[in-house]
């Protein structure tokens, strides 16, 4: 499977920028042996994550509840002390840490782009800008001493070297502590032909049986797994050194589900590969009648996950006028490879489009909610998960 030539999801950019944009070649894999789904190459992390990352996690209201959610179900199922120490890796703007923080609970956020932590720091969260490697252990365990909660979110699917991830957490984390890690699942992007979810960041999305796969050789196991809503299908993983903690039943039945959804089977990902082609041409053909009946479509979120969908569909600034977003960082900027040009969310109100394609489908529940005026208005919007269809 091959996606094609692809810049940097998250990398938009102005004109003056246009000539120097970094492509590389977006290839998807799978390995036979661990069942692991991932890209063959990853951009270099400098290029992903720094000053001007472009992603913050308090844009949306839905996921400072998941958020506030995910820390007390923390607290409640897995500190099992008066005075516990956590560490989450890529703590983004802290909208988890910030949950300890106001309960005076010890915490770390380990965050590499510059501008997002610093926002973290304003609310409160102890945050350092390092990229997760053995050169900051030693100050960490100085300063804070051996964790018992590391924990993550959307973030363990960014790091290619996952090997050195577990030795890392082994050094810092206490004999009886646990890994808690959440990110897309594999078995709801082969389910909803969401290939959005593949790009530069996401070198890897996992399963049950690959997250048991990667850990095991490192002494951990997999004891708890819960199913979310989030990012159109995720997985919470909760790993511990073996023996230290029960397995859930949990566990060995989602197991037995996947092997019968057959992700740990070549086959499953030629399907997959089909169904991905299918929609790509479906939404274009689409996208082409409309226009051709003389009327306007704009996009709506410019998303990481938009930028596979345009650049893999060949969708540019001729059959998408503009796309509106709400983070001003993005606005008055161009999305990557395509140059569709990003407005503000009050352009799209005052210059509403008849049709919007809506990258963010895994917030349509909050956007539909909040675009009520523009549906009643006879707005209608292109949806392309888990098919390309009009709504």
């Amino acid at each position: 499977m091959n996606f094609g030539k692809m810049p940097i999801a998250n990398g938009f950019l102005s004109k003056e920028q246009f000539s120097d944009e970094y492509y590389f070649d977006l290839l998807p894999a799978f390995c036979e042996s661990c069942c692991l789904f991932q890209i063959i190459n990853q951009p270099d992390p400098e290029k992903m994550f720094h000053h001007h990352y472009a992603f913050f996690s308090r844009s949306s209201k839905k996921m400072i509840e998941h958020f506030q959610k995910y820390s007390e179900w923390i607290l409640n199922n897995y500190i099992d002390n008066s005075d516990p120490f956590v560490i989450e890796l890529g703590s983004n703007d802290g909208i988890m840490l910030e949950n300890f923080s106001i309960k005076s609970i010890n915490h770390l956020g380990i965050e590499p782009s510059a501008n997002v932590a610093n926002v973290a720091r304003e609310h409160g969260v102890n945050t350092l800008t390092e990229f997760f490697d053995k050169s900051i252990l030693d100050n960490i365990l100085n300063e804070y001493g051996y964790a018992d909660v590391i924990t993550a979110a959307n973030v363990m699917c960014h790091i290619p070297d996952l090997n050195s991830v577990a030795e890392n957490i082994n050094k810092i984390l206490k004999p009886d502590g646990v890994l808690i890690f959440e990110d897309p699942y594999l078995g709801s992007m082969i389910e909803k032909t969401s290939f959005d979810q593949i790009y530069d960041e996401h070198v890897y999305i996992f399963s049950a049986i690959s997250v048991e796969n990667i850990f095991s050789p490192h002494g951990f196991e997999l004891i708890n797994i819960i199913e979310q809503n989030t990012h159109g299908g995720s997985m919470r993983y909760v790993l511990a050194r073996k023996g230290q903690r029960k397995i859930h039943d949990v566990v060995n039945n989602q197991i037995d589900y996947e092997k019968r959804l057959g992700l740990d089977k070549p086959s499953t990902y030629n399907n997959f590969r089909l169904n991905c082609e299918k929609n790509r041409n479906d939404l274009v053909l689409l996208l082409k009648k409309i226009k051709s009946e003389g009327l306007s479509i704009a996009g709506y979120a410019a998303t990481s996950k938009s930028t596979t969908v345009l650049n893999y569909c060949g969708i540019g600034a001729d059959l998408i006028e503009y796309i509106s977003d709400t983070t001003p960082i993005k606005q008055g900027k161009y999305s990557p490879g395509v140059h569709i040009p990003i407005k503000s969310h009050d352009y799209f109100l005052e210059n509403k489009p008849d049709y919007a394609i809506l990258f963010a489908w895994n917030h349509m529940n909050e956007i539909m909610l909040n675009e009520v005026e523009y549906t009643k208005s006879g707005g209608k919007w292109i949806l392309f998960v888990p098919s390309v269809m009009v709504e």
